[in-house]
């Protein structure tokens, strides 16, 4: 279940024919997902010479050439497929559209084709953002214009229903599986979603006709709203804090912001398919990463010697030298890529301190140990951003509803007091009405679920209390259930027509899909799992996840989901919730020892230490060390390059 192969595959065999110069037209929908899956080298081997939009009117005449159109069937597209059709531009068509196509838009395709110059039309099912193998999103990132929800936080917007089943129906018909369904019951979203997946699988059974599976692939279908807190925390592997503290869009960052970056790293491409270091280390922890860049550098400044003009005394050094130079290119571009990402996030790690932020967030998480007086320390210090202060107190917020309310109200006005404005504080009472105790199905801190993770073997290190990797989704308990055959048909049903035996089934594939949107560490603990299911014993052998969502967020894009669906809620949500503290405003840190380390005796990783209270960052932890070590890293590789 590789969702970059599906699509890439898709691309390939639209791009090969007819063999003969080609235009490959796109519309706002199918540019990411074609970035994603697929390069300009390879679109290149396949002599497609230019790649435009549907909707640039501008577009040189062209009759000499061919043409691939690539469209969503959406209303937009199809009406800029008519208006080209009616003044072709190039000599032929080829119409390839990435969901299924109605009779109704074939006729009128039929219709305004008078120059016969369309020579096929087909339905590749690559509706969906192929992010990693087992990762996909719908890349619907909610706004006041294009909301997930309706008037409530149970019912779905009806443009957002229809696009979440066409890119689940094409994730399933690229894959080729016919599933069986299961839902969270608390959400009537879910349900919603199921019902309809399932009469579109019904409606097109010829498309859905394939061989049957002796176990039937599962489609799980789970609300964000049971875990608010996954996407509300700091995050500690590469992938997933380039995505927190920069911004990972369709496979592109975004370095403009960075202090003295140079022009060609303004914006980077980061995606594991072109990139063999971000592939081998996206899910390494801020730890392992630096002694991996320090690895990567050495290897660039070892083959840059090798390649210096001292090194070539002879016609075979010489074509060495020429055969391996673009090779040598593109590793000095990489290098310089990921130490200017490093770099910055080790920055941004120190300016906003996310050290000390994140140990008293993982604290609130698991329930290991952070308590009232880490949090007000942390509000009350002036060097830590008013974004960080909010996602604190709404954490502890959703931990401590029920046990804590006077608590929870004391911290809102200490925040007010301390930089955060009234109209973000209205956020917490929003959380707690939303995605509080009473919302999610099941308990997020309860003793029980503590003791399941801790029987998780998704550890951050074995054998190594790791204080920044201790959380752990909640999804992943939810997998190691249904692993084990202990997911409960009571509050996991499945929808009619499983079968009377679907429960005792073990399912060999199964699809996840979050509404609201998942997240880089939920990805990171399906690939975990993916991995270990290569391995024969193990609770998750022989098993295949793919993990999709709306979205994927971080923890501002989440936040900002809730803020602009609150407000076409009822305005209740604004205001504390029935069982809150009679103290709550109207709205209408003393840390354990840490030791990060970058090496040493003690290997990398960030540990907990039992000397002192406060902050104990070593020479070589990630606060110092990275930043020596980065900016030793990039004065190397600034020097190659002009040598």
């Amino acid at each position: 279940m590789d969702v970059v192969k599906a699509v890439e595959t898709y691309i390939t065999k639209m791009v090969s024919v007819p063999n003969s110069m080609k235009v490959l037209l796109l519309d706002t929908h199918t540019t990411p997902i074609v970035s994603l899956a697929s390069t300009q080298s390879t679109l290149l081997s396949h002599q497609i010479y230019l790649t435009d939009r549907i909707d640039n009117k501008n577009r040189e005449r062209m009759p000499h050439m061919k043409c691939v159109c690539f469209l969503r069937p959406s209303e937009e597209s199809l009406e800029a497929m008519e208006a080209e059709l009616k003044e072709p531009k190039y000599g032929e068509y080829y119409l390839y559209f990435s969901n299924i196509l109605s009779k109704t838009a074939i006729e009128r395709l039929a219709d305004v084709d008078e120059y016969e110059v369309v020579r096929e039309v087909q339905e590749y099912f690559a509706d969906y953002a192929p992010i990693l193998p087992s990762l996909f999103s719908l890349n619907h990132f909610p706004t006041a214009a294009q909301p997930l929800y309706a008037s409530s936080p149970n019912t779905w917007d009806p443009h957002a229903l229809d696009r979440a089943v066409q890119g689940l129906t094409a994730v399933l018909l690229s894959l080729k599986k016919k599933p069986v369904i299961r839902y969270e019951k608390s959400s009537a979203m879910a349900k919603k979603l199921g019902v309809e997946i399932q009469h579109r699988v019904q409606t097109e059974s010829s498309l859905f006709d394939f061989r049957p599976a002796q176990v039937p692939p599962l489609l799980l279908i789970l609300d964000r709203r049971n875990d608010p807190v996954t996407p509300l925390l700091s995050q500690w592997t590469y992938q997933a804090m380039v995505h927190e503290l920069l911004g990972i869009q369709n496979g592109r960052v975004d370095l403009g912001m960075v202090p003295d970056i140079r022009p060609e790293l303004k914006e980077v491409t980061l995606t594991p398919s072109t990139d063999p270091f971000f592939q081998a280390h996206h899910l390494a922890t801020f730890g392992d990463l630096g002694t991996s860049l320090k690895s990567y550098v050495q290897s660039y400044q070892s083959r840059s010697l090798a390649n210096a003009p001292s090194s070539i005394n002879s016609i075979t050094d010489m074509k060495r030298f020429v055969e391996e130079y673009p090779e040598f290119r593109r590793l000095g571009g990489n290098v310089s890529k990921h130490v200017a990402m490093v770099g910055e996030l080790s920055r941004l790690v120190e300016r906003d301190k996310l050290l000390e932020i994140g140990e008293v967030e993982q604290g609130l998480a698991t329930g290991s140990g952070a308590d009232l007086k880490s949090v007000q320390t942390l509000i009350t210090n002036p060097a830590i951003p008013p974004w960080n202060k909010l996602r604190l107190v709404i954490l502890y917020a959703l931990r401590y509803q029920k046990t804590q309310a006077n608590n929870v109200a004391s911290l809102i006005t200490l925040m007010l007091d301390n930089g955060v404005n009234r109209e973000d504080a209205r956020l917490v009472y929003v959380f707690l009405n939303v995605a509080g105790s009473d919302q999610r199905q099941e308990d997020l801190f309860s003793a029980e679920s503590l003791l399941a993770k801790g029987r998780s073997a998704l550890k951050g290190l074995k054998g190594v209390e790791n204080v920044y990797m201790q959380h752990t989704p909640h999804l992943s308990s939810t997998l190691e259930n249904l692993f084990r055959g202990r997911l409960r048909d009571i509050t996991f049903p499945f929808l009619d027509g499983a079968g009377p035996n679907a429960g005792l089934q073990r399912p060999q594939n199964v699809i996840i899909f979050m509404i609201g949107g998942t997240t880089y560490e939920e990805a990171r603990t399906v690939a975990l799992l993916n991995q270990e299911s290569a391995v024969s014993g193990s609770s998750a052998s022989g098993i295949h996840l793919l993990l999709g969502g709306t979205c994927v967020h971080n923890s501002s894009s989440y936040v900002e989901m809730i803020r602009s669906a609150a407000a076409s809620f009822p305005s209740s949500v604004f205001e504390p919730p029935p069982e809150a503290a009679n103290n709550m405003p109207s709205l209408n840190l003393n840390l354990g020892g840490v030791n990060v380390s970058l090496g040493g005796p003690g290997g990398a990783g960030v540990y907990r230490t039992n000397e002192g209270s406060g902050v104990n960052i070593q020479a070589e932890g990630i606060r110092d060390g990275v930043k020596n070590l980065l900016g030793k890293v990039r004065q190397g590789v600034d020097r190659i390059a002009l040598q």
